[in-house]
């Protein structure tokens, strides 16, 4: 089930809410068990066979975070804790790139190894990454209350289940506790719907429609002339953002219904003037799991400057291969990695930029590096990169030349990547003053008066995407 769905929106999201509520005067237990298997049931609905696999890592999970927190004895308790970590790591690496370094291994070696062609379960790398921090938080003695159902419903509650934002388990169970959060709350649901129904609109009337556009221009790397070429990459690069950030709006917004507050993923990151700045913005939530339980515990900034530097091309590196078992993914990664210690270079040497123009080049990377991360190989991607580069000619497209330049001889051809080249212009245009000059979601979650105004808006938006749900379209992190 996903959130751009008529079965999520007009039955499954009711029916836990009022059901939740409901419970909650009869028992909170009730409630959180309520609530627990009806995201169960959200998991269950897109693939059935990997239910087993998401309990039985619970399961294991709690029983190391248990025992951590029972331990006193410290040797002991790190090797729980090595433990712990190897287990998730190595359910993740099964799955995930146990394929990759087989095809690898083969390529390389000239082996004839078995291929499993394993199918990636649906949010394992999500919730992987909150299993962790849990076992860590436990080491530490952070995490109190080893409550069974209270960590089942920690991990699994659903707004954030498949896809995000990562949380820490004192992030909502604190919230879950608070007996004034078991009631509804009016103003809640008005940001949290409000909130949904931006995030929906980013999903259904934003990026669904640069699919169309980078799907096509992507599906023909070596037919991309330069103007096709941008087009391409920047379609990709407002759809990856409206995607993503659309489906962290809609889980913080249905996670608002239940008084949960969830934290922020996504701060405006194409406002960004630096690549440390863009990532302080984007998928925030990943860069504070790789910061606190990674870049910090390598040594940080602690160990001299060379070392910070390798630490930082680590984490980069862990964070490429997080997102796929690909080479694309592995060079995004190192990429982010050596400009954000070319970045730091630059501001010890106390240089310093116009934020307009640090604001262009880091636009132009992040634009740039996205196209690894979208191209299904690392060829395909150097040839829109190439394209990009105008290494593969320097044309027109028609409309452009019969309208505006008759006079010039200049090689043009027929535009396909859209019907209409002006409106595919014109939207890129408007993404770009959105993602740019607008305030973002997250400013209203915070400072939001619900009004009519405010009302009529949201509603016409959500009206209008929920027209458009016939072509229901998996969000791109799904596949991460």
């Amino acid at each position: 089930m996903i959130f751009n769905s008529f079965e999520f929106i007009f039955l499954f999201l009711p029916i836990v809410f009022l059901g939740y509520f409901l419970l909650n005067k009869i028992s909170f237990t009730f409630a959180k068990l309520w609530l627990f298997s009806a995201s169960l049931f959200f998991y269950g609905w897109w693939n059935p066979i990997y239910l087993p696999l998401l309990l039985f890592s619970l399961v294991v999970n709690y029983i190391f975070g248990t025992s951590l927190g029972k331990m006193t004895h410290l040797l002991k308790k790190k090797i729980v804790l090595t433990f712990g970590i190897l287990f998730n790591v190595g359910l993740l690496g099964f799955f995930k790139y146990y394929d990759f370094f087989i095809e690898n291994i083969n390529a390389v070696f000239e082996t004839d190894y078995r291929v499993l062609n394993l199918v990636l379960p649906l949010a394992i790398s999500f919730y992987t990454f909150q299993k962790i921090p849990y076992l860590v938080d436990s080491y530490r003695g952070e995490t109190k209350g080893y409550n069974p159902l209270n960590y089942g419903l920690f991990l699994t509650f659903f707004p954030q289940l498949i896809a995000g934002p990562i949380v820490q388990h004192s992030d909502v169970m604190s919230q879950f506790e608070n007996k004034d959060n078991r009631r509804m709350n009016a103003k809640n649901i008005a940001i949290g719907l409000f909130v949904f129904g931006i995030g929906l609109f980013k999903k259904v009337g934003i990026a669904d429609t640069f699919a169309i556009t980078a799907n096509l221009g992507y599906s023909q790397p070596e037919a991309l002339t330069t103007i096709d070429a941008w087009i391409t990459s920047l379609a990709y690069t407002f759809q990856l953002y409206f995607d993503f950030s659309g489906y962290s709006d809609m889980a913080i917004g249905a996670a608002l219904l239940f008084n949960i507050k969830l934290p922020i993923n996504f701060n405006s990151p194409y406002k960004a003037v630096s690549i440390q700045d863009f990532w302080k913005r984007w998928h925030m939530t990943l860069t504070n799991f790789l910061t606190r339980y990674i870049y910090i515990p390598l040594g940080g900034n602690r160990k001299g400057p060379v070392r910070t530097y390798i630490h930082i091309l680590i984490v980069f590196f862990v964070s490429g291969l997080w997102h796929g078992a690909g080479w694309t993914f592995i060079i995004w990664g190192v990429l982010h990695g050596i400009a954000s210690v070319i970045n730091r270079l630059w501001s010890k040497a106390g240089l310093r930029m116009p934020k307009l123009a640090g604001w262009f080049i880091t636009f132009q990377f992040v634009n740039a590096t996205w196209v690894f991360f979208r191209a299904p190989s690392v060829s395909e991607a150097i040839t829109v990169l190439k394209s990009m580069a105008g290494l593969h000619g320097v044309s027109l497209p028609g409309e452009l030349q019969s309208t505006f330049l008759q006079r010039l001889n200049l090689p043009y051809y027929d535009f396909t990547l859209t019907e209409n080249f002006f409106e595919i212009c014109a939207l890129l245009l408007a993404a770009f003053l959105i993602a740019v000059m607008a305030k973002n979601s997250m400013y209203f979650r915070e400072h939001l008066k619900p009004n009519l105004g405010y009302a009529l808006f949201i509603s016409a938006i959500i009206i209008y995407s929920v027209f458009q749900l016939q072509q229901v379209s998996e969000f791109l992190y799904f596949n991460f």
